[in-house]
């Protein structure tokens, strides 16, 4: 029997891409109300904006919005098998907008660039760098990234690209953080989160440990990943991660983001929108069975122009496994000044959340 292989999509490798490339990704993906319960049964998370409709209603959302990071991993997701299916590793994000909240119904489009290449020294791997852009179904864009990637070559002895590393901003500017339309603080109620604490309780340089943990077992981030349709082979294929140094499947780094922002919910109750990531590292690998802990660090606060009900916080996620935040206390990076993580550090974010005032 004949094989048709040229019908059956590898992904691409290192050497595939070019810089300014574009990609127009498979299956838009129609969000349901099945999504989000799944959502929060796999994350435990608990922010009231996706928990309850009249109180979304009261802030100004015509019905709760779904969990922004939900509606990213799902677009993430559609660019898995032109971007990252030969991934190696997904290595960080910059530049993360949530420009639109995203409802149950709404269908979501996704396109990515190419804007930077760069060959790793061992010939067998590089890093790509994409930018990538989501759509709803009446073409309004609702979110925007950039990420880099490691990604194995196909033919190590292919000759190296030319190096293009695009600079990407180290944060948002307060002049292009999105504020969702009709978005009112002054109608919230402290009740509905029971904490009392709003952006004017908190101050620049305060470190908040987390107090609750979380293990994620193989079943939880497999059935994760495959909510978000992220069909990445070190996810999924423990035939071949078997073979690999790591030796199993990886934990989708997007996810343990998810997990850790779930768990920073004691402590910041009340930082109600996430509006965007100025930057993220997944430091190290997170296997099935680790237990995940975080700490929060407040690295500036902003006011708003024209705006007395709502204020910014710039915050500092960072995810631990298998170790509490108490018994990590100082830097979280190696003192030696390799400028490595510590081996139980596995998320470093930096982002910003919209808060009561």
């Amino acid at each position: 029997m004949a094989h048709a292989r040229d019908k059956a999509f590898l992904g691409h490798f290192f050497e595939d891409f070019r810089l300014g490339q574009s990609f127009l990704h498979a299956t838009p993906r129609t969000i349901s109300s099945g999504d989000v319960a799944l959502y929060l049964g796999l994350t435990g998370s608990r922010h009231v904006l996706h928990c309850a409709e009249p109180v979304a209603k009261r802030l100004g959302f015509r019905e709760a919005p779904i969990d922004n990071l939900l509606a990213f991993h799902i677009a993430f997701g559609k660019t898995v098998p032109d971007v990252s299916l030969n991934a190696v590793a997904n290595l960080g994000y910059a530049d993360l907008r949530f420009l639109r909240p995203v409802y149950v119904g709404d269908t979501l489009f996704v396109e990515s660039d190419v804007i930077g290449l760069k060959e790793n020294s061992s010939g067998k791997s590089g890093i790509v760098y994409v930018h990538s852009r989501a759509y709803n179904q009446d073409d309004h864009e609702v979110l925007c990234w950039k990420r880099w990637v490691m990604v194995h070559k196909r033919d190590s002895e292919r000759p190296a690209v030319a190096e293009s590393v695009p600079e990407l901003p180290e944060v948002v500017e307060l002049g292009h953080l999105p504020l969702p339309d009709g978005l009112r603080f002054a109608e919230f109620d402290r009740r509905w989160t029971g904490s009392a604490a709003v952006w004017d309780d908190y101050r620049i340089g305060e470190r908040i440990d987390h107090p609750d943990g979380l293990t994620v077992d193989d079943s939880d981030h497999t059935l994760a990943t495959k909510l978000y349709q992220n069909n990445a082979k070190v996810h999924f294929d423990q035939h071949l991660m078997a073979q690999s140094t790591h030796g199993r499947r990886l934990m989708y780094g997007g996810h343990v983001i998810s997990v850790c922002r779930a768990l920073s919910y004691c402590g910041l109750e009340n930082a109600l929108w996430l509006a965007a990531i100025n930057s993220g590292t997944h430091a190290n690998p997170s296997y099935g069975g680790d237990t995940f802990f975080a700490w929060s660090e407040v690295l500036d606060k902003a006011e708003l122009p024209g705006r007395k009900d709502v204020g910014a916080l710039r915050l500092r996620l960072v995810g631990l496994k298998n170790c509490r935040p108490e018994d990590l206390q100082g830097s979280h990076l190696l003192d030696e000044g390799r400028r490595r993580y510590r081996s139980q550090v596995v998320l470093d974010l930096d982002y910003w959340a919209l808060m009561p005032r």
